[in-house]
């Protein structure tokens, strides 16, 4: 198996068109069996970095996640995360702000769920919402409450793209690495998977008549997507645009970003001092005498 991830990386700088950018590739797997067995071996390995990561203490890694509907972004959290521990890694889900997250910035309520050192933090969605959702649906800045000079449709999402790429340059600078996933869905295979969502009983509870009326704004949000990723994706914290037309293939995409990530930070476990050492040998003394 051999995924290049530059393949999918959006270099900083490049103006992004997203009719050029695939939404299926040929699969890295040749069957299911192989599909799992693949996965299997990337969860086990990010396990074993993830556990490193913790013990080193010396970065925060955090992974954001944005998409349309049906792109498989929950899946994709579920499988390639489901062998790292509970305890060093956390997941937020923004959905709608509460009023009190309004009378903030919109990088606020984000800020609050940043990981710690030796964590991983897991975004599903983000404060990129602010350049997405609120610029296919303007009328959403009017219930921000913002000053006038602020609602300038000419400097507006100029200012919130740099407000952002100086906040991700920013926790760059403190330890924190930023890998953000555009999981790429095409118009047609979402189609397809809102008709399964209706078809199969127990999807029924993921579907609802909003999710019609935003895919009437497919087009908009293409371009929203465009005008973000060739903005913000940076040496720092670059955007990766993985194709999501194929379930199995984007989580094994995914999975090798992060491994890949995880292996280019160079951890090692803390050095064991020779005070430290004479105390461990002290206390296996002791338990050697208790057998």
């Amino acid at each position: 198996m051999n995924i290049n991830v530059k393949d999918f990386q959006v270099p900083e700088g490049e103006k992004v068109k997203l009719d050029q950018w695939p939404t299926r590739v040929e699969p890295v797997y040749k069957s299911k069996k192989k599909y799992h067995k693949i996965l299997e071996e990337h969860v086990d390995e990010l396990s074993t970095l993830q556990r490193l990561h913790y013990a080193s203490n010396r970065y925060a890694v955090l992974l954001i996640f944005q998409a349309m509907d049906a792109a498989g972004k929950d899946g994709a959290i579920r499988h390639v995360m489901s062998g790292v521990n509970p305890q060093g890694c956390q997941v937020f889900s923004f959905k709608h702000p509460s009023a009190t997250e309004l009378d903030h910035d919109f990088l606020w309520r984000t800020s609050q769920c940043l990981p710690e050192r030796g964590r991983i933090g897991i975004f599903n969605r983000s404060y990129y919402e602010e350049v997405l959702i609120a610029r296919v649906h303007p009328e959403i800045l009017c219930s921000q409450g913002l000053p006038d000079e602020v609602l300038n449709k000419k400097t507006i999402w100029k200012e919130r793209y740099r407000s952002i790429v100086d906040l991700e340059n920013h926790l760059y600078r403190n330890g924190t690495r930023i890998i953000k996933f555009f999981l790429h869905l095409s118009e047609e295979e979402q189609r397809k998977r809102f008709l399964d969502r209706i078809d199969e009983p127990e999807k029924n509870w993921k579907f609802s008549v909003a999710d019609i009326e935003e895919r009437g704004f497919w087009k908009q949000y293409m371009q929203a997507y465009e005008a973000c990723l060739s903005a913000t994706s940076t040496k720092n914290a670059p955007w990766y645009v993985v194709p999501a037309d194929d379930k199995r293939n984007t989580r094994l995409i995914i999975s090798q970003i992060v491994l890949d990530t995880f292996k280019a930070l160079n951890m090692s476990y803390p050095e064991t001092s020779s005070k430290r050492q004479q105390e461990l040998q002290v206390i296996r003394k002791l338990l050697e005498k208790q057998g």
